[in-house]
């Protein structure tokens, strides 16, 4: 959605989750989806379209670079990203989207994954992606950006590569987002009447009933339990805080409960703090809100979207002088949808898994 709210057209997209398309399909009808490992794409005859990319942009599974966990176990071995799924090792597929890359090459990449790429370890798993970025032609820049300086009302953090094509003579990408925070409570305000449905699918569980009240808004229960208990326990089940943008909202909705009544979130609550529109359709609740976790909020890609679209894709600085390009027909591929607006397009494609 972040690509169309940032005025391009989507021309192809690809996961290899059938929920994932069915979401998809059903919420942003895109030209052209691939429902298949990413690396088949490398050998597949592709339409001539997608040789004329503006910007490829993928979100490689970031499970085996999170921080939570034992991450570097995972590291090179097969795994299911989620039920259902064909095995895959994780932590090759970012280079599988970067083999996809030099057969298309796009104008401009993009690729997000989680802060922990930064951190530890994995910083060396960081250089490889940039040095591979510049093998295959690109000049690559890495940000950590805040989802709450985006416009929207969760502090989810992410890293971005942004590479440009080294035959593009673009002057170095800023991404600054200093936009004021939306609290929780302000981004729900109109949505906290519940109907009876809402009611019933979001009660508290046996823990909220125990630990909600002792736990201050804003943190997490494990601090009552253990000033009650002495043992440490329900360390990532958290109150949220109205006052203040949601923390990092996961897969996992029964980690999060409201601030001023002893429930869990609906997904109504669940799309607003995700930036993601009042009217995106999920098969029912809990597939909703694992997709709200699971995404780059929409608001967030839109920005970065635009920052690329205004100083790369229109400008490019040649022989210390700055151009204004036409504004052409451009288009983005990318695996978390947008939404047409404006007039000028940029073409873009999106790769999953």
């Amino acid at each position: 959605m972040g690509y169309r709210l940032a005025g391009c057209d989507v021309v192809a997209a690809n996961d290899i989750d059938p929920e994932m398309e069915w979401h998809y399909r059903k919420n942003l009808v895109p030209k052209t989806f691939y429902r298949c490992p990413i690396g088949d794409l490398i050998g597949a005859v592709l339409p001539k379209e997608l040789h004329n990319l503006d910007i490829l942009d993928g979100s490689p599974p970031c499970s085996t670079f999170s921080m939570a966990g034992s991450r570097e176990k995972a590291w090179g071995k097969e795994k299911h990203f989620r039920e259902g799924q064909a095995k895959q090792v994780l932590s090759d597929l970012f280079f599988d989207f970067l083999n996809l890359a030099d057969k298309l090459k796009p104008r401009v990449v993009i690729a997000e994954n989680v802060k922990g790429m930064l951190v530890g370890n994995a910083k060396g798993y960081t250089k490889a992606v940039c040095d591979r970025l510049r093998e295959i032609g690109y000049w690559p820049q890495v940000f950590l950006v805040n989802a709450a300086r985006c416009g929207v009302p969760q502090k989810r953090e992410r890293v971005f590569f942004c590479a440009a094509r080294s035959d593009l003579k673009c002057a170095p990408l800023v991404l600054a987002p200093a936009g004021q925070v939306i609290t929780a409570a302000q981004a729900t305000a109109d949505i906290q009447e519940l109907s009876k449905e809402e009611m019933q699918n979001n009660g508290p569980a046996a823990s909220d009933l125990k630990w909600w009240r002792l736990t201050p808004r804003g943190r997490s229960y494990t601090e009552a339990v253990k000033r009650r208990e002495g043992r440490q326990s329900l360390f990532q089940h958290v109150r949220l805080n109205g006052n203040d943008a949601a923390p990092t909202l996961s897969s996992n909705h029964t980690l999060f409960t409201h601030w001023d009544q002893c429930r869990r979130l609906t997904f109504r609550e669940w799309k607003r703090l995700g930036s993601f529109p009042d009217d995106y359709v999920a098969k029912d609740e809990k597939i909703g809100k694992y997709m709200v976790g699971m995404s780059v909020p929409p608001r967030m890609t839109e920005y970065v979207a635009k920052a690329v679209i205004d100083q790369w894709l229109k400008r490019e600085v040649s022989n210390g002088q700055t151009r204004t390009e036409a504004a052409a027909d451009k288009t983005t591929t990318d695996a978390r949808g947008p939404k047409q607006e404006g007039k000028t397009k940029k073409r873009a494609g999106t790769a999953g898994r």
